[in-house]
């Protein structure tokens, strides 16, 4: 007798009009993935963040407060950060690539 193999992989069927698969079929050729690739990586992307928003921090009252201590200081001067916001924008007259 031959032995059942549980199924790894579930069918999902949609229909959709006719240009949001040109734009799907769009973007999955820039990325070289396939549609269903694409997609498939898309809804689990969003599906994600759903999850992530609906997540609870948990942390005791004196961790809290170190948190809140931290958030309230006076920021900080990244001077990496301070130069890259000096530069012109590559649409802005003056720009000059580096590198």
């Amino acid at each position: 007798m031959a032995a059942t193999v549980e199924r790894k992989e579930y069918p999902i069927s949609m229909r959709l009009p006719e240009a949001d698969v040109a734009m799907i079929d769009r973007a999955a050729t820039l990325r070289g993935r396939s549609r269903t690739e694409f997609v498939r990586d898309a809804a689990v992307r969003a599906a994600e963040e759903v999850v992530m928003e609906q997540g609870l921090i948990r942390m005791s009252p004196e961790g809290f407060a170190d948190f809140m201590e931290v958030l309230c200081q006076p920021p900080s001067i990244v001077p990496e950060m301070a130069d890259v916001l000096r530069r012109p924008a590559p649409w802005e007259a003056g720009y000059e690539p580096k590198g």
